[in-house]
């Protein structure tokens, strides 16, 4: 049974945590580690400059449907209205897709069906709210728990980037791995109810 989950717009207190979250390296490292000058990664905006955004600033990162790639940012809440993480989708309309990036900050809940449960809500808003073709990730290979979920969930390997994630002073690959929509009504026929996430 997976937890249940909201995708709720950012407020400036969810920022403030992301910025929080990710000065613990643990968490860096499962997001996207850190830049080559050394600030932890984080995509669309930087959160930490975020907190104090003007209206127009923080209107332009998150409420901005011009914005190249479009970006969706979504706060992640429990079923106890807590704030556990963030998601993304990296919108290319012309192409009919969408990049999901997931971010459980709360380490106490890691391993607990979060994940799961986020990527399931963002794929029934991909395919079923957008109307888009395919769905894809870009996993680190050192986030072997990252790759199980998403293998779990109905993603397909479908290529390498050699040597293309720092990490511990090494180089990595990562796995681009896709879902398209024929597959997704496939292993999830929608039914009325059956998922109930509001984004």
């Amino acid at each position: 049974m997976l937890p249940k989950i909201e995708l709720r717009a950012v407020n400036r207190d969810d920022v403030k945590r992301i910025a929080e979250w990710l000065e613990d390296t643990e968490i860096q490292e499962m997001w996207f580690g850190r830049y080559t000058y050394g600030e932890p990664a984080h995509l669309g905006y930087e959160p930490a400059k975020m907190i104090d955004a003007t209206p127009e600033e923080w209107d332009e990162v998150f409420h901005d449907p011009h914005h190249e790639p479009h970006r969706d940012i979504f706060s992640i809440y429990n079923a106890s209205d807590e704030h556990v993480g963030e998601a993304q989708l990296a919108i290319d309309e012309p192409l009919g897709d969408a990049q999901l990036s997931i971010l459980i900050g709360r380490k106490d809940l890691w391993h607990s069906g979060y994940g799961t449960a986020t990527n399931l809500a963002l794929l029934d808003h991909i395919f079923n709210a957008l109307g888009l073709y395919r769905a894809w990730v870009d996993v680190p290979e050192y986030n072997t728990h990252a790759r199980e979920m998403f293998e779990h969930v109905g993603f397909v390997h479908e290529g390498t980037l050699r040597k293309s994630r720092p990490h511990h002073g090494a180089r990595f690959d990562s796995v681009i791995m896709g879902m398209l929509k024929a597959e997704y009504d496939r292993k999830y026929p929608h039914e009325e109810g059956q998922i109930s996430h509001r984004v």
